[in-house]
């Protein structure tokens, strides 16, 4: 299965791999989220994304591989040199923003559209200001965290958070929920 993920993988990212390990950069990302990603985001036509922690870009990659011509995607992080980077690759495509702000205030200070695809690979969306990113997904749309299978690096505590947050996102009821133990760990909500 993993040679075929391979073989899906946009033509960019193996700069991406080889310019995260130029400045060790420590935090990749897994390829079989980049393809589900790809994936869920190549669903919804004329789409609307947003992804709350851009990285160096690696799954920022393959979420541009899914938007059609008409999609709209924004990206936000705190970190100005990965931020450049990302700009580096993906700032001349019409259809991408890429966004230096703490992730947070960026939530807090959204007045524009609601997203058909968030995914939150940051704090910020994930574990504070959750009720407000979930307000920002449009009816039908989804929102995905990773990371939430216990990692060796977790610092001590943050399994009771992942928990947590996933208590939490089974009690709501205008979301249904799918848990994958796959991957990094895979939550998929769809709001109703």
């Amino acid at each position: 299965m993993n040679d075929k993920i391979l073989l899906n993988k946009p033509e960019i990212l193996s700069e991406i791999e080889r310019k995260s390990k130029d400045i060790s950069f420590g935090m990749p990302s897994d390829l079989h989220i980049g393809s589900f990603l790809k994936t869920l985001i190549a669903s919804k036509p004329r789409a609307r994304v947003l992804e709350l922690g851009t990285g160096i870009g690696l799954s920022l990659a393959w979420m541009i591989d899914g938007l059609d011509k008409e999609s709209k995607l924004i990206t936000v992080d705190n970190d100005s040199e990965l931020t450049e980077i990302a700009k580096g690759y993906f700032g001349k495509d019409c259809r991408v923003e890429v966004v230096c702000q703490d992730g947070a205030e960026w939530i807090k200070q959204h007045q524009g559209s609601k997203f058909d695809v968030v995914f939150a690979d940051a704090w910020p969306g994930k574990y504070s200001q959750i009720d407000e990113i979930l307000d920002l997904v449009e009816i039908g749309g989804f929102y995905v965290i990773d990371d939430m299978s216990e990692q060796p690096n977790w610092p001590k505590g943050h399994q009771e958070k992942a928990l947590g947050l996933i208590e939490y996102l089974e009690k709501r009821k205008d979301f249904v929920i799918t848990k994958f133990n796959w991957s990094t760990g895979l939550i998929l909500a769809v709001k109703k």
